[in-house]
């Protein structure tokens, strides 16, 4: 069966309420038991360090009135965990990437929390809503991981994260989804478990661009984390507990999306339109969500139904994120309470 049409399924069972599609036979149970337990001895050798906290306003040279406000959710890619400098957690790099694009501050609020999975976001969504200053403009969701990892049946994943979405677009928010990372390309995973990590990855992936865009957000691939770097170069893309990125690989991610971020909002110098050259394309829904989750970075917005554009925007360089002074004081400075002990803990 193909992507698109397995991908279909799982969306159609979220919408009606249909049970998880089963991916292994019960011959491999076994042979899957035995690998996933060398798996979760040798994953996280080292400690992570916990993510720091990056809300706050960036783009102070643009001058601190009128803000952009943007909020990340999800799991502990969103939150940033590996790294141990503000600057370097996608928050802070796609704020930073965003007040240089659009040439006017941004204040994040980032309500990731390290280990979360898709029933977690009902939480987030809550909390994010529940702000003096009103819904974001633009919301950033990665999830999905720990949904395939605690083995989440994948219809129930993207309905909860479906409604999420539909909660965020009725506040006023555009959203934009990184879709399930691939998890085959965790290093100390062996085959065959390695091959059916990426295949239950992928098609998650798939099923919750469907479901996005049905509800008006926009998704980008993360894929093997946004790009053959990481296959390339998996040491120096992943963090010392070979599961989440280092700092180079959370910059790569931030590149990816920050295009797409920037688009929803009117601030991204490039049109809407198709550029054949660059292999985009107007494709059904379904189809358009299994190529993306076959190529990292691929966004995924809708057009008119049942139609959706694959794009492959152009990235750019992020500039350097500012440090953690700018963050607790100048939440306060914009009008916004500083972050909660919650959300600093993440």
């Amino acid at each position: 069966m193909s992507r698109a049409r397995v991908a279909r399924r799982i969306a159609a069972g979220a919408a009606y309420g249909g049970g998880g599609i089963g991916l292994l036979g019960v011959a491999a149970v076994g042979v899957l038991l035995a690998e996933a337990h060398i798996a979760k001895r040798t994953v996280g050798g080292g400690a992570a360090p916990l993510p720091p906290a990056a809300d706050g306003l960036y783009g102070r040279a643009f001058g601190t009135e009128d803000p952009l406000r943007l909020a990340l959710l999800g799991d502990s890619t969103a939150a940033g965990q590996g790294v141990r400098r503000t600057g370097q957690t996608p928050g802070a790099l796609l704020a930073s990437g965003l007040a240089a694009v659009a040439e006017r501050p941004v204040l994040l609020r980032n309500v990731a929390l390290s280990g979360a999975r898709s029933d977690d976001l009902e939480r987030q969504v809550s909390l994010l809503l529940s702000q003096p200053l009103g819904p974001p403009d633009v919301c950033v969701i990665m999830i999905g991981a720990n949904d395939v990892t605690h083995r989440m049946p994948a219809t129930e994943s993207v309905r909860l994260l479906s409604a999420a979405v539909r909660r965020l677009r009725t506040a006023g928010s555009e959203v934009v989804v990184g879709t399930c990372p691939d998890l085959g390309t965790i290093e100390p995973v062996y085959q065959p478990l390695r091959w059916l990590a990426r295949r239950a990855s992928r098609q998650l992936a798939a099923a919750q661009t469907i479901v996005v865009v049905e509800q008006g957000g926009r998704t980008v691939s993360l894929g093997d984390l946004l790009g053959p770097e990481f296959a390339a170069n998996p040491r120096e893309m992943f963090g010392v507990d070979s599961f989440h990125p280092s700092a180079e690989g959370y910059a790569t991610a931030a590149m990816a999306v920050l295009p797409t971020v920037c688009a929803v909002l009117g601030a991204w110098p490039e049109a809407d339109r198709l550029e054949p050259a660059r292999r985009e394309n107007m494709l059904p829904v379904a189809k358009a969500a299994a190529e993306a989750a076959r190529e990292a970075g691929t966004e995924v917005t809708g057009a008119r139904a049942p139609w959706a554009l694959l794009k492959h925007r152009r990235r750019r360089r992020l500039p350097v994120a500012p440090e953690a002074a700018e963050t607790a004081g100048a939440a306060e400075a914009a009008g916004e309470p500083a972050p909660s002990p919650e959300a600093s803990a993440n």
